[in-house]
């Protein structure tokens, strides 16, 4: 998957209005909780492929917590998990 590598600082500047469907992974919500486990737990870094208006994004950080319709990033940085691709561990 081709995505551009960017800081978690620069999310906030992105854009998500599109309301077009992506192409999730089939266990994304699976990849989420397990994330945040890590997260919370070890501090571990996942690697998070998601789609903004423009193109697709990857930003390695942690993740702290998930709702039902984002995802938490440390330094309270949101995404809106309808954007996400996948998630590497």
């Amino acid at each position: 998957m081709e995505a551009t590598l960017i800081e978690k600082e620069s999310i906030p500047s992105l854009t998500f209005h599109d309301k077009s469907t992506v192409n999730q992974h089939p266990q994304l919500l699976e990849q989420i909780e397990k994330a945040t486990i890590l997260g919370n737990a070890h501090r571990t870094k996942v690697s998070i492929y998601f789609q903004d208006d423009a193109s697709v994004k990857k930003v390695e950080t942690t993740i702290w917590a998930a709702g039902t319709k984002f995802i938490c990033l440390k330094g309270g940085v949101w995404i809106p998990i309808s954007r996400l691709l996948e998630i590497k561990i």
